[in-house]
């Protein structure tokens, strides 16, 4: 698979997106997923310069058939960020040559379009352990909950895109509208618990001077796997509210 797999980790603000402050704040990153031999790709959180990113799979001689969510937040598929308007999967799927649906976790989807403007017909609903198709390359959908409802991160030939989910340092805030601690817990420490050591892990942010690891990596100096029991994990990040 790996000559026929297009994968490439975009940098908002550095590599598309270069003009906007907002992006080069947030540091996000957004991803291309594509086939070589049918042409077919899928962009991974697309915010900020959409149009770049439409650009940078076209280069690719390649042609955008779909989009991949991993959850609802404005600097992840756009929309209003604290006064500021981010572009994102509202205006890609108005772009002249663009068919494209967004692919969501069920659990996401009225967030979503909440947020987006996006209706039911641009949505395609999924559940743990789908299988979205770029192409030839199938990529699985895995459920994992507690940064928001229905986050979700994406495996596809030892790589895991883990949105908010899981970073190098760290793992998504919880005390968000839809997070819930508990379940950042058993999403972390049971529902990626299968994924092997060797897969990379690429994250949604640049937090830290990495932009991936293995995942044995990650388990070894990562704080968050450190916390042995429920309670200790509630301890910290349980919410005060």
């Amino acid at each position: 698979m790996t000559e026929r797999l297009f994968f490439r980790q975009l940098l908002a603000g550095r590599d598309f997106a270069t003009g906007d402050p907002v992006a080069r704040q947030m540091v996000n990153f957004a991803y291309l997923i594509g086939d070589r031999e049918t042409g077919d790709a899928v962009i991974v959180d697309p915010a900020y310069g959409v149009a770049d990113l439409v650009e940078a799979v076209a280069g690719e001689g390649l042609r955008v058939t779909g989009v991949l969510a991993t959850h609802w937040h404005p600097d992840h598929l756009g929309g209003d960020l604290m006064g500021y308007t981010i572009q994102g999967v509202r205006e890609l799927v108005a772009l002249e040559g663009v068919e494209a649906r967004v692919h969501v976790q069920r659990d996401e989807a009225e967030w979503v379009k909440r947020w987006t403007g996006l209706s039911d017909s641009d949505l395609a609903l999924h559940d743990s352990g789908d299988t979205v198709m770029v192409g030839d390359i199938p990529v699985v959908l895995l459920h994992t909950p507690g940064h928001t409802p229905g986050s979700q991160c994406f495996l596809l030939d030892g790589k895991l895109v883990a949105g908010d989910t899981l970073f190098l340092d760290g793992c998504g805030r919880t005390d968000l509208p839809g997070g819930d601690p508990e379940a950042m817990y058993e999403s972390l420490t049971q529902r990626l618990a299968r994924i092997p050591d060797d897969t990379v892990l690429y994250p949604g942010h640049l937090y830290s001077p990495e932009p991936s690891a293995t995942l044995g990596e990650t388990r070894q100096r990562n704080y968050v796997f450190r916390l042995r029991s429920l309670d200790q994990w509630m301890a910290m990040f349980g919410n005060p509210f």
